[in-house]
């Protein structure tokens, strides 16, 4: 699936994360993700938004958008016939190696990331990851608020220098964890 030709954004001002979700859902899962292939394929996304944000967030108020842990069982609906469930990690500061990102996103396995100022505010996919399989330098990240896919190097990542996704520094990631 090309992300960026679908040019697909988020409803509102806190549907990141649902917009996320789907798009995660929609890679991991080729009969969800046939959906945004239709011609009311818009329509069905931005209505899968809305659903995702009730379910991610049954406790928490929506409009402070999604949890990493809301964000971990949202992705997981589709991730666990695969044979894995998401969960959520810290960004680590400098010192995070990406390790388990590194590995994940090349093995098809999207991974989202909660990015903020000085407090989390918005969440993005991480869909690719280029360069040397052995040290990999950029990653692709699907941006909601646009709809495209943004390329960000792997050391702003690591430095809280990030540009392009809206604010600079990385608060947590949501990755796959082991086989089930």
């Amino acid at each position: 699936m090309r992300i960026a030709a679908l040019a697909l954004t988020q409803r509102d001002g806190t549907t990141c994360g649902p917009s996320v979700a789907v798009m995660a859902g929609a890679l991991l899962d080729r009969e969800y993700g046939a959906s945004l292939a239709r011609p009311q394929g818009r329509a069905w996304f931005a209505a899968e938004q809305a659903r995702v944000h009730d379910v991610a967030n049954r406790i928490w108020p929506r409009a402070l958008g999604t949890t990493p842990a809301g964000m971990a069982a949202a992705i997981s609906v589709h991730s666990a016939p695969r044979g894995r469930r998401y969960r959520w990690r810290p960004w680590r500061g400098r010192r995070d190696r990406l390790a388990d990102v590194l590995a994940a996103v090349p093995a098809g396995w999207p991974v989202a990331m909660l990015v903020g100022g000085v407090i989390p505010r918005h969440w993005v996919l991480i869909v690719e990851a280029t360069g040397d399989a052995s040290m990999f330098d950029s990653l692709a990240c699907y941006e909601p608020s646009s709809g495209e896919v943004r390329t960000v190097g792997v050391d702003a990542v690591r430095r809280a220098r990030l540009t392009g996704l809206g604010y600079p520094r990385p608060f947590a990631f949501v990755v796959p964890g082991p086989l089930l």
